[in-house]
């Protein structure tokens, strides 16, 4: 748990630093999305997995660098997975049709541009990083954590639009995705690499501090 909290400390303490100095170019976010997410696997035989639904919920800081761009940095509870997987046992039994949920805190960091004659829309990209929270098996319920890296990274890219509510309040909605670049499996020795691939629709809420 210490290697999930730790991040989360110093994202809240550059929350923290940034808000006090520069409170009137700060927007804070919170949303709720459906994810679709799935794996690819390469190097031995290489698929995409059917997909699993699943939730996340986020919440965000959008830091103003000018009049088109912001740095946005988020936390987020994230769903992932997939389904139609398989296991193999100790005795080297491979047991098929097995569904795979993955639970993890993400945190994605992006470069975010604001385009439109009222500069609402945005457009975001740059790198994430997720520590695992736990993995299931769900048909058996079966706690599956160990087969897995505790982290996983790779890039982050969102497009969105948003709604203004009143003067300071706005909602939001965006189509974002995530693209895994780390092998997410222990104990491959066959060069598999798995990788976790995921899609998102969100709404949300922005508003200021001020």
């Amino acid at each position: 748990m210490t290697k999930i909290f730790t991040p989360l400390l110093i994202v809240f303490g550059i929350y923290s630093s940034a808000f006090a100095q520069t409170k009137s170019n700060v927007e804070f976010g919170a949303n709720i999305g459906y994810n679709v997410a799935y794996v690819n696997e390469s190097g031995y035989g290489d698929f995409d997995s059917p997909a699993v639904g699943g939730l996340n919920l986020g919440i965000s800081a959008d830091f103003k660098l000018s009049d088109r761009w912001s740095l946005k940095a988020k936390v987020v509870y994230d769903q992932k997975g997939w389904n139609d997987g398989y296991i193999i046992e100790a005795d080297g039994e491979t047991i098929n049709n097995v569904n795979f949920q993955l639970n993890y805190i993400t945190i994605p960091v992006t470069a975010n541009w604001h385009f439109g004659r009222m500069k609402n829309w945005y457009l975001n990209f740059g790198p994430y990083a997720g520590f695992l929270l736990n993995g299931t098996e769900t048909s058996s319920g079966a706690n599956v954590k160990s087969d897995f890296s505790n982290t996983d990274f790779g890039v982050a890219l969102a497009i969105g639009v948003k709604f203004p509510i009143t003067d300071k309040l706005k909602l939001f909605i965006e189509d974002e995705g995530e693209a895994g670049v780390t092998n997410i499996l222990k104990g491959t020795t066959n060069g598999t690499i798995v990788e976790n691939v995921r899609s998102g629709f969100n709404v949300g809420i922005n508003f200021p501090l001020d």
